[in-house]
């Protein structure tokens, strides 16, 4: 991708947080708090599997990467009070809002700023897990996402890429599009899970998939899909699917 596709890719997602009608910082819409809201089972679903990455002894310091508004890093505060948590977003508009999700949980965020995927505020070796869900799919520069996480990690830690669209490569081009006709006002990409692990692997980090195809909060049709994708674990990894990818920085140097 030339850097003046990616550079206009992220203005777009900038603006739409200053502009879209009920989740600009001005807005107070009970819409947006009740879409929120009603992802909050599929977030908690998908962080489930990977409850004790959180519940390590000793000081835990967590950071969401593309958080938008920041419920889900407010949620996370809020079950992990002794956590510093830290929300980053690329729109300085979303992160504005942040506030009113502290409200909404009654919490207080440590930190949060705007900035880049891959060029995070934090020093080296100083993150236990870095999270995002349903974001990677629009942070396009992999590469630099991913080592840049490996520099922040500590030995040992941990980053988690939750609720993920991926597909096969043969079938990039058209789950692209599909996702593209369903939410057109902010351009979306589908995540190469086998493209995604290679880059993760070639830049220091332990990879794995977890396939996860729920069914929480899908329309009729896409949730049979996704029960089949259930019933039949192995077609996964041949068709479009929702997953996390699991990043560990390994304790040790090799």
């Amino acid at each position: 991708m030339t850097t003046d596709r990616l550079e206009s890719l992220q203005q777009r997602e900038i603006d739409y947080w200053r502009e879209a009608e009920h989740e600009a910082p001005e807005s107070d819409s009970i819409h947006n708090v009740i879409n929120k809201m009603s992802d909050v089972p599929v977030f908690m679903d998908a962080l489930q599997r990977y409850e004790s990455l959180f519940a390590k002894p000793g000081p835990l310091r967590v950071l969401e990467l593309g958080g938008g508004q920041g419920w889900s890093t407010c949620l996370i505060k809020r079950l992990h009070p002794s956590a510093h948590v830290t929300l980053t977003d690329i729109s300085p508009y979303a992160v504005q809002s942040a506030t009113k999700w502290e409200r909404v949980f009654q919490t207080k965020l440590d930190a949060a700023y705007a900035c880049q995927s891959y060029n995070i505020t934090e020093p080296a070796d100083s993150v236990d897990v870095v999270y995002c869900f349903a974001a990677a799919h629009h942070f396009r520069a992999h590469r630099r996402t991913l080592k840049e996480v490996h520099r922040i990690l500590r030995p040992g830690g941990t980053a988690l890429y939750l609720y993920e669209p991926t597909c096969p490569q043969m079938l990039h081009g058209m789950a692209y599009r599909r996702v593209n006709r369903i939410r057109p006002d902010v351009e979306e990409d589908v995540l190469v899970w086998r493209h995604l692990l290679d880059i993760a692997r070639e830049v220091g980090l332990e990879a794995r998939v977890d396939f996860h195809p729920s069914t929480i909060r899908r329309r009729p049709v896409p949730a049979i899909y996704y029960a089949a994708l259930s019933v039949l674990p192995f077609l996964c990894r041949l068709v479009p699917c929702t997953a996390n990818f699991v990043f560990t920085k390994p304790a040790t140097r090799h």
